[in-house]
């Protein structure tokens, strides 16, 4: 992690975790000298980050929280994490759906966001197995709103079992997915490593995922820069299988090299707030 005086606040707390998270455990006083800031910015970054959940405070310093393979969080404890790297994932994706095109949005918050991106893109037909992003595209469709116009995406809902995340799994959607073809599959994950592929915390749920990915004709993954070494219980797909990354600036050069050996697309959005002022 080199020295940086012109970080901003989100970024900056972005290399702490990566640098928390690579080492197990980091000292205020070795972050100030690597970041150039001061001791009381570091403490307010940590604090931040232990906020989120996903560090511990210790005396002097910070250790990484883990989280059981099985720990689920629920939509709104996530929809709070990387907002800014969400959008910036979000506005790129929405470039690569077609107006006319068949494509699927997996659930989670990443999704979430990148649905909103979608509402102005014509005749998409659009297949989810969220319910959060169903309402996405339902709320702009009603009548009196802004985004009700010719031209609307037509949505399918899968139907299925509820998951903490808010989405549907289970053999009904199983079922329903598995009868379909995509274009382009908006998939957002639990977890994303070399090893373990892409994966998640909840069974039924990778196999609602695996299906998505045999019916897709391009996977694009949206994942914020926190999902990357993180393993769920259960893998459904290999890290092969995914044609498009599309990723934040939080992102470590070494974890870029690893996805670009095995993925013939990485997208790093967001990289010109690399050149915007500090902001403690």
């Amino acid at each position: 992690m080199s020295e940086n005086q012109n970080l901003l606040a989100e970024q900056r707390r972005a290399l702490i975790l990566d640098e928390v998270r690579r080492r197990g455990g980091v000292r205020v006083n070795e972050l100030t000298r690597k970041l150039s800031v001061s001791d009381m910015t570091v403490r307010r970054d940590l604090d931040a980050l232990a906020r989120q959940g996903v560090i511990e405070k210790v005396h002097g310093g910070a250790v990484p929280v883990v989280e059981a393979s099985t720990h689920e969080p629920g939509f709104e404890a996530k929809s709070a994490l990387e907002l800014t790297a969400k959008e910036d994932i979000a506005r790129a994706a929405a470039t690569m759906a077609v107006p006319g095109s068949a494509i699927a949005l997996s659930g989670g918050t990443t999704t979430y966001a990148l649905a909103q991106h979608l509402l102005d893109i014509p005749d998409l037909t659009v297949v989810t197995n969220s319910v959060r992003v169903a309402d996405v595209f339902h709320a702009a469709q009603r009548p009196g709103s802004t985004g009700s116009r010719p031209g609307a995406a037509t949505v399918v809902l899968t139907g299925g079992v509820r998951t903490p995340s808010d989405s549907l799994v289970g053999p009904v959607a199983d079922r329903a997915i598995a009868s379909l073809h995509f274009d382009v599959l908006f998939l957002g994950v639990h977890g994303i490593s070399v090893e373990g592929g892409l994966s998640t915390p909840n069974l039924a749920e990778a196999e609602t995922n695996r299906r998505f990915v045999q019916s897709a004709r391009r996977v694009v993954v949206v994942a914020d820069h926190t999902k990357w070494g993180t393993v769920g219980l259960s893998s459904f797909a290999a890290l092969d299988q995914v044609h498009t990354f599309v990723t934040d600036a939080g992102l470590s050069a070494e974890a870029r090299e690893e996805i670009e050996a095995h993925v013939p697309d990485l997208v790093v959005a967001g990289r010109a707030a690399a050149d915007e002022p500090a902001q403690d």
